[in-house]
Order: C-alpha cells, then structure tokens, then sequence
C-alpha cells in the first residue's frame, strides 16, 4: 500500500476533518504528497506521513480562492494528478423554511465547488494526459431523507456531474467517479445522535439500517477513493460506488416482517473495521 501512489500529487478539498481527513492521511500513506484545501482549521495529530500533507486554505465557492489554491499547488509540486471533491456541507430544512440564500449557498458548496475545482484541475491533469478525479457524492443522490431536499438535489447533481465529465475527459486520459457513503462515524454525525435522549437506541438502529449490521467508518471512505485514484481501477470511469453497507439494496418492509431479520443483525458477529 505505501508505495500504489508513490510521485502522485493529490488534491483534497475539506480535508481537515471526517471523511476527508481520512482520504488525505489514507493518500499520503500510499505515498502521494497531498494538497488539503479547507476553510476549518485542521483537527490532526502528529502522524509520520505530516509532511507529505500541505494544507492551504481554500473556499470552495469563491473562484478566485479556488484559482489562487490550483496555482499554489502547481508551483510547490510542478503537477496534479488527483483530485477529491470532498468538501461539502447539509442542510436539515422544510422546503417552506428553506430560503433562497440556504439553496445558493448548498449549491456553490455541494456542486459549483467541485465543477470550478475540476474547471482548474484539469488542465493540469491534460498535460500529463492523465488524472482522476474522485466526487464525494452521497446516497442521498438517489434516496433522501426527511427535509434533504437541497441537500439531495445537490448530491444528484454531482452524479450528473461525475458522468459529464467521465465523457468529455475521457479523451484526455481522464477517469472520473462518484463515492457515495452511508452513514459514517463522523463528527457531525455523532453531534446529530447526541442531540438525541435516547443515544444507544439511535445508534442501534442507525445500524441496523445497513444490512452488515453497522455504520461505517471514514477510513472506509478513504480506502474506495484510494482505489479509485491508483492505477487498479485504470478502466473504471463514469461509475457511482456506494459505500454504505447494502443499506440502499434492502427493501423496506414492515417491522413485524423486519422483526427476525432485525434481530439477526444484533447478534454478535466477528466483522471488524480497519481504522
């Protein structure tokens, strides 16, 4: 693993946290020199891989901060070959609460931030006549949770994103793909369950949501765009890669129907997450 991206430059926007975070550390572990673009400021410890990681600070709606970021990078490392459009945010309101402002300001985030980021990048990527690019895109892309609206519009248009360009930068020697996470233990998601009395009820069933019988893990995450920016997967483009175990694969049912199979899913199991 430490050697699958060696001389790889990598481009990580909000990789100061979460599943971002992970995604930056997992690239500069298989040897990448990593290029992290955040407005927070980065939650790291000492690592032996640090100095693989230059952080810059980066606004992923501000074109002029994305222009800025792209020439910032090519001058330290001369190339790009990587890019993770990782940063983004969500909004938990009713359509009737929603503003306009709220929707503008999930879309230059969620969706404008990456198109101007690849609008940069792949230029880059186009002298070298090779790239990949990974979107973080959600599950939510094609399934939604209550008062998500702008949230999964955002999401499915990044989909629709990641087949534009998979098509159009193909030629150039391009490969573009969505990764699409269940829920993972991340910090935002552990503030949402303990907002909630009832901590371990939620927690258990937000696992029993994924046929595995868990959620995931960041590092999760990072190990699928790790493949997907390695030379391994060099014929896949254009794809959607759900990461949320088989939790958009199971049908619904009713919970006297679910009853035994939701047991099954609490009996210890052996299955275990490489972190």
């Amino acid at each position: 693993m430490a050697n699958r991206l060696s001389g790889k430059v990598a481009i990580v926007t909000g990789g100061n946290r979460g599943i971002g975070l992970a995604i930056a550390e997992t690239l500069a572990t298989a040897g990448a020199q990593v290029a992290v673009g955040d407005l927070l400021d980065p939650k790291v410890g000492p690592s032996s891989d640090a100095e693989k990681v230059f952080r810059l600070r980066l606004d992923v709606t501000q074109e002029s901060s994305i222009r800025a970021f792209v020439d910032e990078v090519i001058d330290r490392f001369g190339r790009i070959d990587i890019l993770v459009n990782n940063a983004g945010m969500v909004m938990h309101k009713s359509i009737d609460d929603q503003t306009a402002e709220d929707w503008d300001r999930l879309m230059a985030v969620n969706l404008r931030g990456p198109f101007l980021m690849t609008k940069y990048v792949a230029p880059e990527m186009k002298r070298g006549n090779a790239g990949s690019i990974i979107n973080i895109g959600s599950v939510e892309g094609h399934m939604v949770n209550p008062w998500h609206t702008a949230y999964a519009a955002t999401k499915a248009g990044v989909h629709g994103l990641t087949l534009g360009l998979a098509v159009d930068l193909g030629p150039d020697g391009i490969r573009c793909n969505t990764v699409c996470p269940g829920w993972i233990d991340t910090d935002l998601n552990r503030a949402y369950v303990e907002m909630h009395p009832d901590r371990g009820l939620i927690e258990r069933e937000l696992g029993e949501l994924h046929p595995v019988g868990r959620i995931g893990a960041p590092k999760e995450i990072a190990n699928a765009v790790l493949w997907l920016a390695s030379d391994e997967s060099s014929f896949v483009s254009g794809e959607r890669i759900s990461v949320d175990g088989a939790r958009t694969k199971k049908i619904p049912l009713p919970a006297i129907l679910d009853e035994e199979y939701r047991a099954k899913l609490t009996r210890p199991h052996t299955a275990s997450v490489d972190s």
